[in-house]
């Protein structure tokens, strides 16, 4: 594996077995340096069993710990692909911060992430503080930033009424998962009932409307309907008016993609939301807005999906 060094631990306890999977530090800072990425063969530690899986959507809550020696804003974790890019936000005060996954581990007590010294500081917590990680796509001029060992600007913060629901879903001990937990399938393992029922923490925190609010509306025919015409859409019941109002072209080679889903279903809430389509390829879904005759027209409405927090949204050139 080129480019990638040798293969180490982080925090390794003296009963496991060898395991594949860490990044060293690459002199190399383009975005090249980002590949191979090394996903590995299953370890066991202390008597239990990992299996390293791509894992689109991963999304938890639980808690951190210290990966002493490691440089730069870096993470150790056990499953995720090396390199990965998550965004940890710390559930006391917040605070958001990118780093990038490099190690395996932590692999001596049940912690979730194990973070370098610069990640600790950036993050500002402390052993044992209460995280929530979750796998996201930077631009690659973040990603640059902390392949040569310095910080990506902090995101913003999370809101309080968020930090609420998080933390009651936060264990005692170990992590939970977020959002759809059949999620949990794509690393093989069977989530209970209980935990289906569960509702994504971001909607969960939405204010609920009041019973002052007028009833929604029947939306106007599309001749009265302002702002120009409704994006194309592969799911039925989404919204009658286009969200981002920005013209589309059957045809056009540029497209805004939203994510990529193991769940079907999941993908088609989102496409409902930003009255998009869904797209299969291989296991995944995924959710686009578009197409656009112009790269010019997908910048414009990539800006308004942004605008509406859909951060991790980019163009995709359309074959």
């Amino acid at each position: 594996m080129s480019g990638l060094g040798l293969l180490t631990l982080g925090a390794c306890a003296s009963t496991a077995k060898p395991a594949p999977g860490s990044v060293a530090p690459i002199q190399a800072n383009g975005p090249a340096a980002d590949y191979p990425v090394v996903i590995g063969d299953p370890y066991t530690i202390d008597g239990i069993t990992y299996t390293p899986v791509d894992t689109m959507n991963y999304d938890r809550v639980g808690y951190v710990t210290a990966d002493r020696g490691a440089a730069g804003v870096t993470a150790s974790h056990r499953t995720l692909p090396l390199p990965s890019y998550v965004e940890v936000t710390a559930l006391d005060t917040g605070r958001t911060i990118l780093v990038r996954l490099e190690r395996r581990g932590p692999m001596i007590n049940d912690r979730l992430l194990g973070l370098s010294d610069g990640a600790f500081t950036q993050l500002g917590v402390g052993e044992g503080a209460p995280i929530r990680m979750r796998r996201v796509n930077p631009p690659e001029e973040q990603r640059a930033e902390l392949r040569a060992g310095r910080e990506a600007p902090s995101r913003m913060d999370t809101p309080q009424g968020l930090l609420e629901v998080l933390k009651r879903r936060l264990p005692e001990q170990g992590a939970a998962p977020l959002g759809d937990p059949r999620q949990a399938e794509v690393s093989g393992t069977a989530p209970s009932a209980e935990a289906i029922a569960r509702l994504d923490p971001n909607e969960e925190a939405a204010v609920e409307p009041t019973p002052e609010e007028p009833a929604e509306q029947p939306a106007p025919p599309p001749s009265e309907r302002p702002g120009g015409p409704e994006l194309p859409s592969a799911v039925e019941g989404g919204p009658a008016a286009a969200p981002v109002m920005v013209p589309t072209a059957p045809d056009g080679r540029f497209a805004v993609q939203l994510g990529a889903f193991s769940i079907r279903a999941n993908a088609e809430r989102l496409a409902r939301e930003v009255q998009g389509y869904v797209e299969t390829s291989g296991s995944l879904a995924i959710v686009r807005v578009g197409p656009f005759a112009t790269r010019g027209q997908a910048e414009e409405a990539l800006a308004k999906l942004r605008a509406r927090g859909y951060s991790d949204a980019l163009i995709r050139t359309l074959d």
